[in-house]
């Protein structure tokens, strides 16, 4: 049970980053359409600068790979294996998405011009932590059938709000179409810096 409270803790992390990126990418993807609502909507980018800074407690991690033999005696090894696969994914997902995100934010200077903020690739990060997302809320559900515990008993342990109330096996869009979208909104952003190149080449 402790574990899976991780496990949620972790999801919940995520999504949060999930859902400030999504809004500076909305955002984003509005001032290339409208250059001129930069001073306005640049405000909207704030949360995702944020989400740099999170980081996980490792404190559950550190007591299951300390005594991964113990967890053993749980009679169920493809657990323990579920287990460490979810916590290897967490690192992974650090190192992907946070650790780049981080150093790329803190250099971009993208709350000070259109150019600069066009040139974040917020979309490949939204992509990316949406991929993610679905693969813990995937191994987590494993985890928790394998051990035979319901939502029930979660909210009684942890007793708070399950963070994602509906955990069954529809991790919404495919990745394939994530993907599409994230070219889509790409290429938006390519041609609005594109065009901002343009008008420099003009006023010259």
């Amino acid at each position: 049970m402790m574990i899976l409270y991780d496990f949620d803790k972790t999801i919940e992390q995520v999504q949060k980053a999930e859902s400030a990126i999504h809004q500076a990418k909305e955002a984003e993807l509005e001032v290339a359409r409208h250059p001129e609502y930069f001073d306005s909507l640049r405000f909207n980018i704030m949360p995702a600068v944020t989400v740099a800074a999170e980081e996980f407690s490792e404190t559950t991690e550190n007591i299951f790979s300390s005594n991964i033999e113990t967890f053993n005696t749980l009679g169920n090894v493809n657990f323990v294996h579920e287990v460490s696969s979810f916590y290897s994914m967490r690192h992974k997902y650090e190192e992907d998405l946070l650790v780049g995100y981080k150093k790329e934010m803190t250099e971009s200077g993208l709350m000070n011009s259109v150019g600069k903020l066009l040139k974040f690739d917020f979309p490949n990060y939204y992509f990316m932590n949406q991929v993610y997302l679905k693969s813990l809320k995937s191994t987590r559900d494993l985890c928790m059938k394998m051990m035979k515990v319901s939502e029930d008993e979660m909210k009684e342990f942890s007793n708070q709000r399950v963070v994602n109330e509906d955990h069954g096996e529809d991790y919404g869009i495919s990745n394939e179409q994530l993907m599409k979208e994230m070219f889509e909104e790409e290429e938006i952003l390519k041609q609005a810096i594109e065009k901002l190149e343009q008008d420099k080449q003009t006023i010259k």
